[in-house]
């Protein structure tokens, strides 16, 4: 089949339109190639920075799902994100259960409300501080309501932040600190502008101007310092300002009401202001004074001692040189006034031959120049031509000078040289005296003894001649006692005033019948004194004075038996004068005139009296009848103190009663034990002034019950506190008794101890007197 051309031409034009269509395809095929190409590689630019921005997506889905970069994990201290926003919370790493609690609370009102949110989260067991900014996602982000977190990490930023607090933190308490230093300051100080106004001062400044606070000051700009010589304190912080240099001064200021000098400082601060402060130095003023006052008393005393002194400055020189210093050494008063030094006094000296005789004179005088820089004190011994002898002390000052001394022995040289005649002398005085006399060194050797010592103790004299120890001695005095182990009792007292520098003394029954008493005595040499006696006669006669003693012991006791016996009898007639008196006292015989009634009570007080006393002696000779029943203390008190109301308020007595513990009793005669407190009562109201006061005190004790009785009246002295309580006294003459003015505390002694108790007095001259009465 013949195929014509345009058939061909056809065939061409279709397959032409083919070509073009497939290149067309592939260009556009290609084309869409590179778009996704260039997509994905800016998608995965976006991821990268996404990756290393510093903050990061959080998607929460509304069913709770979380979606995030696998970074964020390590932000939260994770290996992997759970699933669920729940789950960040369930271990003990990443939230902790309440931030948990809080994010989903912040997400869920989010998701409901597209509220946003802002909060901070420290994952556990992180130092990481982490921001989350949530907000409702976009629905091309999210749809279906889920929320984006943004989290940010600022914890550079947070670190920065808390140092920065703290700094501020510092700096603000530095700032306290440093106001409540000055404001503590015990001087005055101010702060002013350049212009020279107050305008700060601390409560020192306050006080010393007399102002109520501080803002009163600065109000009325009140100065601590007048104006001198025209200028106010104000012109002078201003110059100091504009010279840019402290300026300090010395003025009188009156603090207080005195006047007291001060060292005032103004300190330029450049632009801030002139600071100023005020140092009190009267007290150093009044130093440097007392100071000057005691040199020229020293110099007043030096010149009155018999050593001669002298003083040279830290560049030699003499500075003073009392009397005695002048005389040794020939200086005159022109020589005093030219203060000459060292190297020329001691030229001066020498020319005067009052310096030893030296063979080379230059490097003697070097040496003692050398006096100056040593470090101790030198001591030497200058004989002089005229045959004085001068004991030299020079002491080194710290001040670089040198004290000097000379002290004149010539006499005492002298003295010495008759030493062996005294020394002879004593011998012959120890060997004289009746006693015999040992003196032993503290080694306990024998340095000294009389003839008697040797005779007493029956020693043999050329062995005292060795000077034998204690324990020598010992050994042979130990075969002369009747009980040789009383022989240490003698090296114990020689021991104690040779080492102890202690007195001592002992008794000895020798074998033959005599008795030796001894005693140790420290001698101020340190050597110790052994003095002997035989008291063999005055022992005999001691045991019969001791006899006879006993025979008026035993008389005397059958004159308190009887003296109490008689007591007894007396009682009888004595109750019976007290109840006719006490009825004539209720006016059962008629009413009795005031002079009646005075006799009366004269007649009431003394049967008390004559019954007190009766007591006393009954109780001293141990025969006071007792008829105990039992006590409650705290109602008796009160008893005792109702029946002497009436008195009490007349003299306008303050009296207070506390009891601790009113249940405590005592079994006891309630009769003599109400004498016994009432004595002690009516001793406190009798010395008390009016307007005193007495408190009574009723105290429970684990051994017992304690009661005291105080009062702040004119109290005792010594002397009368220790006789206070002394019962029945023979008097001076030895025939009578002692009379007395009161024997109510010996008498309530004598009861408190009948009833097996302790009656104890404090008192003090002005301070008022306390009696204890302890109770078992």
């Amino acid at each position: 089949m013949d195929i014509s051309a345009t058939t061909w031409v056809l065939i061409g034009v279709v397959l032409g339109g083919w070509t073009l269509a497939a290149l067309a395809a592939i260009y556009l095929a290609s084309r869409a190639t590179a778009q996704v190409r260039d997509a994905r590689t800016g998608l995965k630019r976006l991821q990268r920075m996404l990756d290393e921005s510093p903050a990061l997506p959080l998607l929460v889905r509304a069913d709770g799902r979380i979606e995030a970069s696998p970074r964020l994990a390590g932000w939260l201290g994770l290996e992997e994100l759970p699933t669920y926003l729940a789950e960040l919370g369930e271990t003990d790493r990443g939230l902790a259960p309440p931030q948990a609690e809080q994010l989903q609370e912040a997400v869920r009102r989010t998701q409901k409300t597209a509220a946003p949110f802002d909060m901070i989260i420290t994952p556990q067991g992180s130092l990481r501080s982490l921001s989350l900014r949530g907000q409702l996602a976009d629905p091309q982000v999210s749809p279906g309501g889920a929320a984006l977190v943004w989290v940010f990490d600022f914890s550079d930023s947070e670190s920065e932040l808390a140092r920065l607090r703290d700094e501020a933190q510092r700096a603000r308490g530095d700032f306290a600190a440093l106001v409540g230093l000055l404001e503590a300051a015990p001087m005055p100080m101010w702060f002013r502008t350049n212009e020279g106004d107050i305008r700060l001062v601390n409560s020192a400044y306050v006080v010393a101007v007399g102002a109520k606070d501080a803002d009163e000051v600065v109000a009325e700009q009140i100065e601590l310092v007048e104006p001198v010589n025209g200028l106010a304190a104000s012109h002078v912080a201003r110059e100091a300002s504009e010279q840019r240099l402290p300026i300090e001064r010395m003025v009188n200021a009156t603090i207080n009401g005195q006047r007291r000098a001060l060292r005032v400082s103004d300190l330029p601060l450049g632009e801030e202001g002139i600071a100023g402060y005020a140092i009190d130095v009267e007290d150093m003023e009044e130093l440097s004074r007392s100071f000057k006052a005691f040199r020229v008393a020293q110099r007043n005393m030096l010149d009155k001692l018999s050593a001669g002194v002298a003083q040279f400055d830290a560049n030699h020189h003499l500075i003073f040189a009392n009397r005695p210093f002048q005389r040794s050494f020939g200086l005159t008063f022109e020589q005093m006034r030219e203060q000459p030094s060292f190297s020329r006094w001691l030229e001066n000296a020498r020319d005067r031959d009052r310096i030893p005789q030296v063979r080379d004179y230059p490097a003697w005088r070097k040496e003692r120049e050398e006096w100056f820089t040593s470090n101790e004190t030198n001591e030497e011994s200058w004989t002089l031509a005229d045959g004085t002898h001068l004991r030299i002390f020079a002491q080194p000052n710290p001040d670089g000078g040198l004290l000097l001394l000379a002290e004149d022995q010539t006499e005492q040289l002298q003295l010495s040289a008759s030493q062996d005649t005294l020394l002879r002398t004593r011998t012959a005085t120890f060997d004289s005296l009746f006693e015999s006399i040992a003196v032993f060194r503290p080694d306990g050797r024998l340095q000294l003894w009389n003839r008697r010592f040797a005779a007493d103790w029956g020693l043999d004299e050329e062995f005292l001649d060795t000077h034998p120890r204690i324990d020598e001695l010992l050994g042979l005095i130990q075969k002369k006692l009747q009980r040789g182990d009383k022989a240490g009792q003698i090296g114990d007292v020689v021991r104690a005033a040779t080492l102890d520098r202690a007195q001592g003394v002992g008794r000895a029954n020798l074998s033959d019948g005599r008795i030796l008493e001894f005693a140790g005595v420290p001698l101020p040499d340190g050597n110790g004194l052994l003095t002997v006696l035989d008291i063999t006669d005055t022992q005999k006669a001691e045991e019969a004075l001791r006899a006879r003693n006993a025979a008026l012991v035993e008389a005397d006791a059958m004159k308190t038996r009887f003296l109490a016996n008689m007591s007894y009898e007396f009682r009888t007639p004595l109750t019976s004068m007290r109840g006719f008196a006490e009825l004539l006292e209720t006016g059962i015989g008629g009413e009795l005139t005031d002079d009646g009634m005075a006799y009366l009570k004269a007649i009431l007080d003394s049967v008390e009296q004559v019954e007190s006393v009766l007591d006393l002696s009954q109780s001293e000779a141990g025969m006071l009848p007792l008829v105990k029943e039992e006590i409650t203390l705290a109602p008796f008190l009160e008893n005792l103190i109702e029946t002497r109301r009436e008195r009490i308020e007349g003299q306008d007595i303050q009296l207070e009663l506390k009891v601790a513990g009113s249940g405590a009793r005592i079994m006891g005669d309630d009769a003599r034990f109400s004498r016994a407190v009432g004595h002690i009562l009516d001793n406190a109201i009798n010395a008390l002034p009016e307007g005193g006061r007495i408190l009574v005190k009723l105290l429970d004790r684990k051994d017992g019950t304690r009661i005291v009785i105080s009062d702040d009246g004119e109290g005792m002295d010594a002397i009368t506190l220790a006789r206070a309580l002394d019962g029945l006294m023979v008097s001076a003459d030895g025939k009578t008794v002692e009379r007395r003015v009161n024997y109510g505390l010996p008498l309530a002694k004598r009861i408190v101890e009948a009833h097996g108790g302790n009656l104890e007095i404090m008192s003090e001259k002005g301070q008022g007197t306390a009696v204890i009465f302890d109770l078992g």
